[in-house]
């Protein structure tokens, strides 16, 4: 009788290693997945109304200091759950509810403050207190997730948050410039009569006015501008600046923007709790990435279950290069900023 052949033992190995893995996955999504938003503003409650819709998540906590509002808006997305795709436990609670969380999203801000001026620094006081208030309540509940912060200015809270709380580097990171890069696309997208989801792009470095995009790596799916549509000559400049204009058009008009960075920090967190290795622009650590350590910025990260989890190191131009040493400069001045304000609430 003949024999079956043997298969190598690296072979088997890397066949038990390869359905270890598939497994693992299978038994994370059938676990319940729970997500915390911190901060039940106009921000927090869209965020949880997209992942309430969008139904990737299980379980929803909501804390605000202003517990009529956490009560009305579980109030109201109870009301929504019937008529939903997805059946979500959507519920108040404490810091000491945060131990089982999968994902938190700080969503904390004061945005009368950006009444007085368009400058998202002037949040900054107001978020450092906020985070300084909770953070080592987060750590004291045994939170051993990740979080994903979009309070302003968004590269300085995550670093403040980061260092708060002491959880391993990329298990905090920021929305950073994922909603400008939208904003990015989208001004491509009417330009050129592309499909959005065609268009490889983002905005990088600060999330703020210092921001810019590298348009020597922008491509169609790979190809060139010029060989997808020949006769059309794109205006970069004026393309990111509709990118950085975006949310001063939508917040000077209705004095908050929601829709935007509720659906970016949903996508971030989806992406989490499905361990999707998808690469996003975040707000991220760097340890010497494009020549900056220290700080957070808008890059290209690959997000997984450990959040994120690489930074992704383009092959800017030397002109692009600088823009984005601007941009860490920028940061940096506002880290010394948050500095002066933490000595000064000593």
């Amino acid at each position: 009788m003949d024999q079956m052949p043997v298969q190598p033992a690296c072979a088997i190995d890397r066949i038990q290693s390869d359905t270890d893995i598939w497994l693992e996955k299978e038994l994370n999504m059938s676990k319940t997945r729970k997500a915390a938003i911190i901060g039940i503003g106009h921000v927090g409650a869209h965020v949880a109304s997209a992942l309430a819709t969008q139904g990737f998540v299980d379980d929803i906590l909501l804390l605000d200091q202003d517990e009529d509002k956490v009560i009305s808006e579980v109030q109201d997305l109870n009301d929504a759950m019937l008529w939903m795709p997805h059946t979500v436990r959507i519920h108040g609670g404490d810091f000491e509810d945060l131990k089982d969380v999968d994902v938190i999203i700080n969503c904390v801000g004061n945005i009368s403050t950006l009444q007085v001026k368009n400058d998202r620094t002037l949040e900054l006081r107001f978020n450092l207190e906020a985070v300084d208030s909770y953070a080592s309540q987060i750590v004291q509940s045994g939170f051993d997730g990740v979080i994903i912060n979009i309070s302003n200015p968004c590269d300085v809270i995550t670093r403040h948050l980061a260092m708060k709380t002491g959880l391993p580097k990329g298990r905090v990171f920021g929305t950073g410039t994922g909603l400008d890069s939208s904003r990015l696309i989208s001004a491509i997208s009417k330009k050129t009569g592309l499909n959005l989801k065609s268009i490889d792009a983002c905005m990088m470095g600060e999330h703020g006015n210092l921001q810019f995009a590298p348009a020597s790596v922008f491509s169609f799916r790979g190809a060139p501008l010029e060989s997808v549509v020949p006769d059309l000559e794109l205006d970069w400049k004026q393309l990111e600046k509709e990118a950085i204009d975006g949310g001063w058009v939508t917040f000077s008009r209705k004095h908050c923007t929601e829709y935007g960075i509720a659906a970016t920090a949903a996508r971030m967190t989806q992406a989490v709790l499905e361990d999707e290795q998808i690469v996003l622009p975040a707000s991220a650590p760097l340890e010497g990435e494009y020549g900056v350590r220290g700080l957070f910025a808008g890059v290209p990260c690959v997000i997984g279950a450990n959040g994120a989890e690489q930074v992704i190191e383009l092959p800017l131009t030397e002109d692009e290069l600088d823009r984005m040493q601007m941009c860490c400069t920028g940061i940096a001045k506002n880290i010394e900023k948050a500095a002066e304000i933490e000595a000064g609430l000593a």
